[in-house]
C-alpha cells in the first residue's frame, strides 16, 4: 500500500501508483493512479467504488481510466492531411485499422511538483513523430474535493515550434460499488448523435430517437453501445452524465463546457463483468483530424486547460 500522495516502493508492470487520500463529511475520498498513461485505476467514497479497475500488473483493459492526447477515440486509417500532405499515424487498432486514443496510451506520465495527500498532477511530452510532427506536453491533475469529489485538470501547452492540431479526453468506467451494472440506469443529456460506419468513423449526426435517447434515463439491461453524443444540455454549468441503483444512490460524471461529447461505450468484454460502462468525455469526436468537428490548435507557447469529474451522485 502507497503512502498518500506518494509512489510504492516496487514499482509494477503499469509504473508507479499514486494515492489521494481525503477526509470528508461524506467519508473518506480515495484515488488510486498509475503512471502508464496517466490511468485513473481506483476512486472510492466511504468505501464504494464509483470506477472499474483492474490490477496494476496488467494493461488498462479497454482503455480502462487512461488519458487521451492529443485525440480521443479514432482517426481513419491513421491517416489525416496537413498543409496537402498525408500524414500516416502507427495502426493502434489492428482490428478496425484504425489509430485510436492518441499518443500516450503507452507512455509513462511523471510527477509534476510535489504530490500531496490529496492531490496531484502528472505530465507526459507528446513527441515529433511520423504521422504527427509536433512536439507537446500533456499533464493532469487529479484532486479530491472538500465533498469526496474527484476533480481531473487536463492542460495541453506546446512546446514545439509549430502550430498544432489537438483534442482531448479520457476513458473513465464507471459503477456504483456492487450493484450489477444491468440493473443501474443511465442518462446522457445529449440531442444528437454520432452515426459511424464499421470501422467506427462518424458519418454524421443525427438527432436522439426511441432507444437511443438517454436524456430522460434506460436501464442498462443487456445493452450494448458505442456511440458519442453532442449537443448536451447543461445543468448548473456543467455537462452532467449518470449511473443511478434502484435504491437511488449513484455516481455522475461531470465536464466543463469544452467537452461537448460524450462517448458512451457499453461492452461486455471488460474482464469480470457481464457488462461495464464508460463515460469518456471528449472536447472533440472521432476522426477530428479529418473533419475538423471540435477540432482545436494551439500556437507555440499557448496552453489549453479543462476540466471534468466523477462523484457520488445520491438521489435528493
Amino acid at each position: 500500500m502507497s503512502a498518500p500522495g506518494y509512489a510504492t516502493a516496487a514499482v509494477p508492470a503499469t509504473g508507479t501508483q499514486y494515492q489521494l487520500v481525503r477526509d470528508t463529511p461524506t467519508g473518506r475520498a480515495e484515488a488510486k493512479i498509475a503512471a502508464l498513461a496517466g490511468a485513473l485505476r481506483s476512486y472510492s467514497v466511504d468505501g464504494t467504488e464509483y470506477v472499474e479497475t483492474y490490477p496494476d500488473s496488467s494493461l488498462p483493459p479497454s482503455a480502462c481510466g487512461i488519458l487521451l492526447a492529443p485525440w480521443p477515440n479514432r482517426v481513419a486509417g491513421g491517416k489525416w492531411t496537413l498543409d496537402g500532405r498525408t500524414q500516416q499515424l502507427d495502426i493502434t487498432e489492428p482490428s478496425l485499422g484504425n489509430a485510436s486514443h492518441g499518443l500516450l496510451r503507452n507512455t509513462g506520465y511523471t510527477p509534476a511538483g510535489t504530490p500531496t495527500a490529496g492531490s496531484l498532477t502528472l505530465q507526459a511530452e507528446i513527441f515529433p513523430q511520423h504521422g504527427y510532427p509536433f512536439h507537446l506536453l500533456h499533464a493532469a491533475t487529479y484532486s479530491l474535493d472538500d465533498d469526496g469529489g474527484l476533480r481531473v485538470r487536463q492542460h495541453l501547452t506546446n512546446v514545439g515550434a509549430a502550430r498544432a492540431p489537438f483534442a482531448l479526453g479520457s476513458h473513465p468506467f464507471l459503477r456504483v460499488g456492487s450493484v450489477p451494472v444491468e440493473d443501474l440506469t443511465l442518462t446522457v443529456p445529449g440531442r444528437t448523435r454520432l452515426r459511424v460506419d464499421e470501422q467506427l468513423i462518424p458519418t454524421g449526426q443525427e438527432s436522439v430517437a426511441g432507444p437511443g435517447d438517454f436524456r430522460g434515463g434506460r436501464r442498462i439491461g443487456d445493452l450494448l453501445l458505442n456511440t458519442a453524443y453532442t449537443d448536451l444540455e447543461p445543468e448548473d454549468g456543467e455537462y452532467r452524465h449518470r449511473l443511478q441503483a434502484p435504491d437511488g444512490s449513484g455516481v455522475m460524471l461531470w465536464s466543463g463546457p469544452e467537452f461537448g461529447y460524450v462517448h458512451v461505450f457499453v461492452t461486455e468484454a471488460f474482464p469480470g463483468r457481464t457488462r461495464a460502462v464508460a463515460l469518456e468525455p471528449m472536447t472533440a469526436p472521432a476522426n477530428a483530424l479529418n473533419s475538423g468537428e471540435g477540432l482545436r490548435w494551439l500556437e507555440p507557447d499557448q496552453s489549453f486547460a479543462a476540466e471534468w469529474g466523477i462523484r457520488p451522485d445520491p438521489a435528493p
